[in-house]
């Protein structure tokens, strides 16, 4: 009792708090019979709200019964770079958002907070759907919380929605961020946004004093297979290996061998693979054949309807003093994992 009076004086915008600490205070003089255990004409009056508090509280207990260990990671993150201090996953099934810290040590969950998706749920198609994007993404900027309505709270965490693989289905949007909430509610119900992902100022402020923009990733997916970090040796080892065969290919110079490693369908800011070979011959012909190193390299594993591998790393040519930023987007095909796109970050 005292602690959910604690609860409530500090955040008097948290409405299940609030119906929580009703119930406790009801419940000195009656027996409570559930959740939000009200007179039936304010449960009437009230009843979508009185649900979406339910819904919350349930998505909330189940965070804690479930909770994953601290040093299990989602098994999209095949291997994370040490440019990736930090890295977000968003379990939409579970209105769940963790915070990972990655060091030299492993990656380890920081902190996990309860979140809102789409009004519509998940799977965002097009522009308006009121969907939040599952897949890939990349924290692209820190919004000014002075510029931006009171509807986003302590501020915002822009993502590349869409992403090359979005765009490649015919996915239309923008302006999908990861938020705050409004001045008058400390969270909102499971389902609320117009698509974008939406957390506790407290929680969101947190967030905002510790990511990285364009290097830290953001996994928004359903139902994660949580694993150790000692289990993804074997992929990190099949994928590190392929990058560097194709990193080999492109140091010798034979421009036919290196095209096998793209796919036919393979395109890149407006370029079909016939048009992106007429820059890769130029490139060859610059390189002359010197090493080039592969460095911070991150693997990130989406299987949807395709399996595909997002793979960012540092290209350094020797010689050079200082090298580029490099994402392929990878995919599984008949004939083997084929690059159906790469671009400099």
């Amino acid at each position: 009792m005292i602690n959910a009076e604690r609860l409530v004086t500090k955040y008097p915008n948290f409405q299940l708090a609030q119906l929580v600490y009703g119930d406790l205070l009801a419940s000195q003089s009656r027996p409570i019979q559930g959740l939000g255990d009200v007179p039936r004409e304010i449960a009437q009056h009230g009843v979508q709200n009185l649900l979406a508090l339910r819904a919350e509280s349930k998505l909330r207990l189940a965070a804690v019964t479930e909770n994953p260990s601290a040093d299990a990671v989602p098994s999209q993150f095949v291997s994370l770079s040490s440019r990736n201090r930090h890295a977000i996953a968003v379990d939409t099934a579970k209105a769940r958002l963790y915070l990972f810290e990655n060091t030299r040590a492993g990656t380890r969950v920081l902190a996990s907070y309860y979140i809102s998706v789409g009004k519509e749920g998940v799977g965002k198609q097009v522009e308006g759907d009121q969907r939040t994007p599952l897949g890939i993404y990349f924290i692209t900027s820190n919004l000014d919380p002075n510029s931006l309505k009171d509807l986003y709270g302590s501020g915002a965490l822009p993502i590349n929605y869409p992403n090359v693989l979005d765009l490649r289905r015919g996915k239309t949007g923008s302006g999908i961020w990861l938020h705050g909430t409004p001045s008058n509610q400390f969270t909102r119900a499971p389902q609320a946004t117009d698509g974008c992902v939406a957390v506790a100022n407290p929680d969101l402020e947190r967030i905002l004093r510790t990511v990285e923009i364009r290097t830290t990733p953001v996994l928004i997916g359903e139902n994660f297979k949580w694993v150790q970090s000692s289990n993804m040796v074997e992929q990190k080892q099949f994928f590190t290996e392929r990058l560097q065969m194709w990193a080999k290919t492109k140091r010798s110079g034979r421009e036919i061998e290196l095209l096998r490693f793209y796919a036919n369908d393979f395109k890149t800011d407006g370029k079909d693979l016939g048009n992106f070979s007429l820059n890769l011959a130029s490139e060859l012909k610059r390189l002359r054949g010197r090493p080039t190193l592969l460095k911070d390299v991150s693997l990130i594993r989406w299987t949807d309807d395709a399996d595909t591998l997002v793979a960012t790393f540092g290209e350094i040519v020797q010689g050079e003093k200082v090298g580029r930023t490099v994402r392929q987007y990878w995919q599984k095909r008949a004939n083997g994992w084929q690059i159906i796109y790469e671009g400099e970050v």
